[in-house]
């Protein structure tokens, strides 16, 4: 999960300013985490829950969280803060589902492919209370498999034709032909084949980073969805960019970190070893 959020901090001072090109400044005084952090850190925060798991729960789960940091409201997309409004009397029992296919729906879901056994099951079921769309749901079931897959230690080749044969993206275009074609959009299918691209094409952590951002477009959340495939294919994470990445979270955000690679110790994962070193554990 660490990979999602590095990517979407890196990506915070992009979004609106893009570049085109992988010569850039990784960290400025300016890199912060958005709402892209947050909901992933609200996904997985209800998935380790030990009370019962119901959208309902998760609707309050990802309100609370939204709640928690107002200055980033203006992060979130309009439909998505619409959406949200239906909880302002605190009413989740009766939630209404939205049908959105924003790329908030694939941005949120890095945790799955630690934290669930069925992740296309997992990836709809968390999807669905505020995407509905089948786009949206596709979004997030194709982030969560290739994470699920690259933690599996599938090669890049065989990742890429189970996502285009299961999800139908077409992943042959080159980052190159992106930088040069690819415009701003918030909509899944025009982020998420893009975002694959971008790892498919790296040659490690932080060239996949560097890759998301140089196409341009929605930049925070292209990198945050290539960095948490990234993290679980190469399993490794140079300890300074954690380490600026890191030192940009709350405590609220780190103590949810904390708990996340504490359960996935037991893989002996380097990444959740130096992530939990510098969170203090």
């Amino acid at each position: 999960m660490i990979g999602a959020i590095i990517g979407d901090i890196v990506g915070s001072v992009y979004e609106f300013d893009n570049i085109k090109t992988k010569e850039f400044e990784l960290f400025s005084e300016k890199s912060t985490f958005t709402d892209d952090t947050v909901m992933s850190i609200a996904i997985a925060e209800f998935l380790m829950q030990d009370r019962q798991i119901s959208q309902p729960r998760l609707c309050w789960h990802l309100n609370e969280w939204y709640k928690e940091y107002p200055h980033l409201h203006k992060t979130y997309g309009n439909n998505f803060t619409k959406w949200l409004y239906q909880f302002r009397n605190g009413n989740y029992a009766n939630f209404k589902k939205s049908n959105s296919f924003g790329n908030g729906a694939a941005m949120r879901v890095s945790s799955l492919a630690e934290l669930t056994a069925d992740v296309r099951y997992t990836a709809k079921y968390v999807t669905e209370v505020s995407h509905n769309h089948p786009e949206g749901i596709k979004g997030a079931q194709a982030v969560a498999v290739a994470c699920r897959l690259a933690k599996r230690n599938f090669s890049k080749e065989e990742i890429k034709k189970i996502i285009e044969k299961e999800f139908k993206y077409k992943l042959k275009r080159s980052v190159y032909l992106l930088r040069k074609t690819y415009e701003y959009n918030e909509t899944c299918q025009a982020t998420v084949p893009e975002a694959i691209i971008c790892f498919l094409e790296s040659t490690d952590f932080e060239d996949a980073i560097r890759n998301a951002i140089s196409i341009g477009g929605d930049s925070d959340t292209l990198a945050c969805i290539t960095g948490s495939i990234a993290e679980n294919f190469y399993k490794e994470i140079p300890d300074w960019i954690m380490k600026e990445a890191v030192g940009r979270l709350t405590n609220e955000i780190k103590d949810v970190l904390k708990e996340y690679y504490t359960r996935n110790l037991y893989e002996k994962k380097s990444v959740a070893k130096k992530v939990l070193l510098l969170l203090g554990n």
